[in-house]
């Protein structure tokens, strides 16, 4: 693939963006012009996908706001991030108004001058990246604008929101349309080749990236709506375009590195150190040889002497500086070399790709799915799929390791136990693997409840957020839509539970 693809084109990432998930995008107005002025509309269909892979991939995939939720990620020098108040509305603002001013917006146009072209190997995957795009957002702030989002130019400039579930069922019967679309398209018909930085317009890969997130968002219903859950990931598994089969069908962008297109939180480290592993999520790492892909050694081992640790998440500042040295940096893939503090990394890590999808994920999706005997998959298959989904894992990061990828999986905790001691194995090694894609882990965290998860002193509400607060723009231009799905979803904070999030005690891990 032409890795020049990303050439010219910008981020809007800045450093504390990433780290507390405050995005920095345009936030005009969404409901009144839901365009953007960087993307024309006569800009060829392949400029456009290009483009909004690039912001989409830019804002949802590395280590933002939920990142520091979950306590994957913890922070050094600025307590706003640990204790949420980088979280509340002024700070994710952005967050909501970006896709709807960038890549949602030029998606819609590819799929439109797709659509208008008869070209499925255009339209497809940007049904599918759409999709994706549109799914972090539900699942950060619940009920948002769908059905009528992106029709500003067709006088819709109030747009309601949908509530969650029935932008699930939208999902599925997207993702559907789009395999079957992109099936049916005749060779040498016109597609995105190299505009396409994710499969360079692989359409039989796209199929597989379709199938694999319907899989996922039918996992995600699991104790809301078990039928549904039950008959999608039949569809998925099932579908003629197949699933993902090896770590070679991972959905990723392979950043440039070139200076003007790096992956974005190597970007971001390039001016800053204060980014730490968390000890929540080390502390489940013991004898995992992807500790030493995710961080580096401490500087002062007086806290882990073994070299690797993470530090208490939402300490009060005073108690946070201390752990500057003791804890580990985000590992020499992430870290690019920084003149400024030292070398902690190299130059690959700002073309460490990001990763949309990953065949680990599908596997602990089929194990998951194993263990509950739904989806059609054999129950007698959870243990294998799980220690794939770990092998996939250990592949995917780099580890190579036979011997220590042996002594790791033959430990007591690691060792299948089926059951509901099982899910929740699943669960936390899924928390794990899917390090670097922070929003997934997060949904994962609140649909499971594993790894247990405790607030830190400095947090400034009491438990872990379920989602973020809605833009503060919404409020003065779309004000009687927003309080409507207040009204119909719960107060507007950091407690109130998105859909798929509302029935914690069915779910085995849970409890």
């Amino acid at each position: 693939m032409n890795k020049t693809w990303l050439r010219g084109l910008t981020h809007g990432l800045t450093g504390l963006t990433v780290i507390a998930g405050a995005v920095a995008c345009n936030t005009e107005n969404i409901t009144t012009a839901n365009r953007n002025p960087n993307s024309p509309t006569s800009a060829p269909a392949g400029a456009l996908f290009t483009s909004a892979t690039a912001a989409a991939v830019g804002r949802w995939v590395g280590f933002g706001g939920p990142a520091i939720i979950i306590q994957q990620i913890a922070n050094t020098t600025y307590p706003t991030a640990d204790s949420y108040i980088s979280l509340q509305a002024d700070g994710t603002t952005g967050t909501f108004n970006g896709p709807y001013n960038n890549d949602l917006q030029d998606l819609r146009q590819v799929i439109s001058k797709g659509k208008a072209a008869s070209a499925p190997g255009i339209y497809g995957p940007a049904m599918v990246l759409q999709t994706w795009d549109f799914s972090y957002l539900t699942d950060y702030f619940g009920d948002v604008p769908y059905s009528d989002a992106l029709k500003a130019d067709s006088g819709v400039v109030a747009p309601k929101y949908d509530a969650q579930k029935d932008i699930y069922a939208g999902f599925f019967a997207t993702l559907k349309a789009a395999s079957d679309a992109m099936g049916g398209a005749t060779a040498g018909s016109a597609g995105l080749g190299t505009a396409d930085p994710i499969y360079g317009g692989d359409l039989a890969q796209w199929r597989k990236f379709a199938n694999s997130l319907r899989a996922r968002y039918a996992m995600r219903l699991v104790n809301v709506d078990p039928t549904t859950a039950d008959a999608e990931l039949k569809a998925a598994f099932t579908d003629a375009g197949g699933v993902f089969t090896s770590n070679a069908d991972n959905a990723k962008l392979a950043w440039p590195g070139d200076g003007v297109s790096d992956n974005p939180f190597a970007d971001v480290l390039k001016t800053r150190d204060d980014a730490r592993l968390a000890r929540t999520m080390t502390a489940l790492m013991a004898n995992d040889p992807r500790i030493k892909v995710y961080g580096q050694p401490v500087v002062d081992s007086s806290a882990y002497p073994n070299g690797y640790g993470g530090m208490p998440a939402a300490l009060l500042q005073d108690s946070a500086n201390v752990w500057y040295r003791k804890a580990s940096r985000p590992g020499l893939v992430f870290y690019p070399g920084v003149t400024s503090y030292g070398t902690f990394g190299t130059s690959a890590g700002l073309s460490f790709p990001s990763k949309l999808m990953t065949y680990a994920e599908l596997m602990f999706i089929r194990a998951e799915a194993a263990e509950r005997g739904i989806g059609g998959v054999p129950h007698g298959e959870a243990a294998a799929d799980y220690y794939a989904a770990i092998q996939a894992s250990m592949a995917q990061w780099g580890v190579t390791d036979a011997s220590a990828i042996a002594a790791f999986m033959a430990q007591p905790s690691i060792v299948y136990q089926g059951g509901t001691a099982g899910l929740k194995q699943i669960a936390t090694q899924k928390y794990i693997a899917l390090f670097g894609d922070d929003g997934q882990a997060w949904a994962e965290w609140r649909r499971t409840c594993t790894p247990v998860i405790v607030p830190g002193p400095s947090t400034i509400v009491p438990y872990i957020p379920r989602r973020y607060y809605y833009s503060t723009t919404e409020a003065s231009v779309n004000a009687t839509n927003l309080n409507a799905a207040i009204a119909r979803q719960g107060p507007d904070n950091f407690g109130t539970r998105v859909y798929w999030d509302t029935k914690p005690t069915a779910a085995p891990t849970c409890q």
